[in-house]
């Protein structure tokens, strides 16, 4: 079971508390510098909307963990409520490290790449780790195909639906979110677009809610807003976001970089990233929330 009642002043579990009641969604979306940071809270505060902001393990090594000092500062500063979280960490002392060191309000203990067993041994021993810190926790029940940066590929491994009996099991392990497979895969979808199994979402949510566990959403590359809020109406209330608000900063630092001066691309990817973050916060339901 979850220790919500430990955590009840936890940031993140607070901000998805929130979602979960009111029916919205809230953007978790990663940042990989110092304009997506600004960007980000910049859109959360002319949205009025909570936010959750992401690094994966990569910034900690790449910077030292300055990038996540950087995010945490700017939520401090902010007018709305921002939690930062760490995504997808594969190893066990490196989530010890962010448990200890860094100020994260959450992280995602990712053992999927372990065999069901190992799994939840080691996502149990690592969620009490980060409770008794004051962290509150997430984890993968079942497999999510794909890869992301700075994470584990698992295309070489089959992508297994999360079950009842898997949700039951996680949820045995003390997490706070669950992140299910329902037919959402990391990195891209195709031609073919998402194809999700809404009913195994719904049933998931459904066992969650009961006991208090927040239900998350990996993989949203390309989803239409049609997707999305079938699965926030599925009970989702963190949706993790990569490219679906960096698609403009991204496209715009190819196009700008060779004949625009360093500090003016800086400016300008900030209102990118801004400017399609508040639009997915409307989209999601949480603009007005904060």
């Amino acid at each position: 079971m979850p220790s919500e009642g430990m955590l009840s002043s936890n940031k993140t579990v607070r901000i998805l508390a929130a979602a979960e009641e009111g029916g919205y969604g809230v953007i978790a979306a990663i940042a990989y510098n110092i304009e997506q940071i600004l960007g980000l809270v910049k859109a959360a505060e002319s949205s009025r909307s909570p936010l959750i902001i992401q690094v994966f393990p990569w910034a900690i090594t790449f910077s030292d963990g300055l990038l996540v000092r950087t995010a945490a500062y700017a939520a401090e500063a902010a007018s709305v409520p921002v939690a930062i979280h760490l995504d997808h960490c594969q190893d066990e002392d490196m989530v010890r490290h962010a448990a200890d060191n860094l100020p994260f309000d959450s992280i995602m203990v990712d053992m999927s790449h372990h065999e069901k067993a190992e799994n939840l041994a080691k996502t149990k021993e690592l969620v009490a780790y980060c409770h008794e810190r004051g962290i509150s926790t997430e984890a993968e029940p079942g497999r999510i195909e794909g890869g992301e940066d700075g994470i584990a590929n698992t295309a070489d491994l089959s992508g297994m639906l999360t079950t009842p009996e898997e949700v039951e099991d996680f949820i045995n392990t003390g997490v706070d979110f669950l992140a299910p497979a329902f037919g959402n895969v990391h990195g891209e979808y195709g031609a073919r677009g998402p194809v999700l199994e809404y009913d195994r979402l719904d049933s998931i949510s459904a066992n969650c809610k009961k006991l208090g566990v927040r239900v998350v959403l990996h993989g949203t590359n390309d989803f239409e807003e049609d997707v999305m809020r079938k699965c926030i109406a599925g009970g989702v209330s963190k949706i993790n976001v990569n490219k679906l608000v960096l698609d403009t900063y991204n496209e715009h630092l190819k196009a700008a970089a060779p004949l625009t001066v360093l500090t003016k691309l800086m400016e300008e990817g900030v209102d990118k990233v801004a400017s399609l973050t508040e639009l997915w916060m409307r989209r999601c339901g949480s603009a007005g929330r904060a």
